[in-house]
């Protein structure tokens, strides 16, 4: 039939007949990047200390992801590493007691700091010096000169050094920001942040952590370093990255017999051109919370717990409340976005994690730290180039 059709050509049917044989080819590519992306050879990490409870949370969920490979594990206290080990049925062999040897016999891709605060610049250094990336629990650093040393380390060695916050994977929080960064709230006029729980003797931390948490020199001060440090990070991001003008605050010691040498709640006001912070850490609360308001000219938005929002914006007759949608891919939780960093599909500038706003918060808290003890708001001057 064909062949009586002079009108018909061989070479015009080919690229009909090529069609499918492409579509396959498409589709052999697509599911063949999907495998690729499932198989990535997970980061290999080591954690450095054990004395920081935040640790437990990680062995929670660390074996668990694939992401990331658990190559070592380094502290010094063999009766504290003994009782991980037990707790977590972790491998006897992953254990060291010298974080430079381990560094040198596992040769990882990122360092796990859970040190005292005082001991990240130490521990950063030294991860620095064998080009491993670090990823420190909150705070960075107790003072500006181990924060800034610690940013030098890790330019001069090319390594990524990133801070862990519980709230950076709070899906309320990342709306809130997204609600500041649209727009949708105006020019901000305030923001005021409330973090902590009833103390760290009331709900039982670890012997350990409780040592150097109440210690003025390891953790830089009491509540308002432990916690003043999560409205300094959200006020950083909030305002995108600028440091503020001025720091004024006042620390308190409720509970003197329980904490002696630190403040158990203090009272920061970040005073910026336009806007100000109030932020009020405490190991007072009556329960636990860690919650955000944004206030703007034209609406707010204040979180609830890590996965709720209510707002109001201008013409709004009321307020309203609702789950915040959550966060899609690597950016919900401190393994992956620690993972996506390494492989280079993360850049973390100016975002919650990144060094560079946590230089700023360790400025805020500093001056905060000043400012109680001397009675006088302290002035922020730029930072020597």
């Amino acid at each position: 039939m064909f062949a009586a059709n002079r009108g018909w050509r061989p070479a015009l049917l080919a690229p009909v007949l090529l069609l499918p044989v492409l579509g396959l080819v498409m589709l052999s590519q697509v599911v063949l990047s999907q495998a690729q992306a499932h198989a990535e050879t997970p980061v290999r990490v080591v954690v450095i200390g054990l004395v920081h409870d935040h640790a437990r949370g990680l062995f929670g969920t660390l074996p668990a992801n694939t992401n990331v490979q658990l190559v070592g594990i380094a502290e010094p206290n063999t009766q504290l590493a003994a009782r991980y080990e037990q707790q977590f049925h972790l491998d006897h062999k992953l254990f060291f007691t010298d974080a430079e040897k381990m560094l040198t016999d596992v040769h990882p891709d990122a360092a796990l700091i859970y040190t005292s605060i005082v001991d990240h610049r130490k521990a950063v250094e030294l991860a620095a010096r064998h080009g491993v990336s670090s990823m420190v629990e909150k705070p960075l650093a107790t003072n500006v000169a181990d924060a800034l040393a610690i940013q030098k380390a890790s330019q001069q060695h090319h390594v990524h050094v990133l801070v862990n916050y519980e709230t950076t994977w709070y899906s309320s929080n990342a709306e809130a920001i997204r609600y500041a960064k649209d727009g949708k709230l105006g020019d901000l006029r305030r923001i005021v942040v409330h973090d902590g729980h009833q103390g760290p003797k009331e709900i039982n931390v670890g012997p350990e952590f409780f040592n150097w948490l109440t210690d003025p020199v390891k953790n830089g001060a009491g509540a308002m370093f432990d916690f003043g440090c999560y409205g300094a990070d959200l006020a950083t991001v909030l305002m995108h990255g600028q440091a503020p003008q001025s720091v004024t605050a006042v620390a308190l010691t409720d509970k003197p017999d329980i904490y002696p040498r630190v403040d158990d709640d203090a009272t920061i006001i970040v005073r910026y051109a336009k806007t100000q912070a109030v932020i009020q850490p405490s190991w007072n609360w009556p329960f636990s919370r860690k919650d955000l308001e944004v206030y703007g000219a034209t609406g707010y938005a204040i979180t609830e717990a890590a996965d709720r929002v209510r707002t109001r914006f201008s013409g709004d007759k009321a307020e309203s409340e609702g789950p915040a949608p959550p966060i899609v891919g690597a950016e919900n939780n401190s393994l992956d976005y620690l993972a996506a960093v390494m492989r280079g599909k993360l850049k973390p500038e100016n975002d919650l994690t990144s060094l560079d706003t946590n230089i700023t918060v360790v400025r805020i808290l500093a001056a905060a730290r000043e400012s109680a003890k001397t009675g006088r708001t302290v002035h922020l001057k730029p930072l020597p180039k």
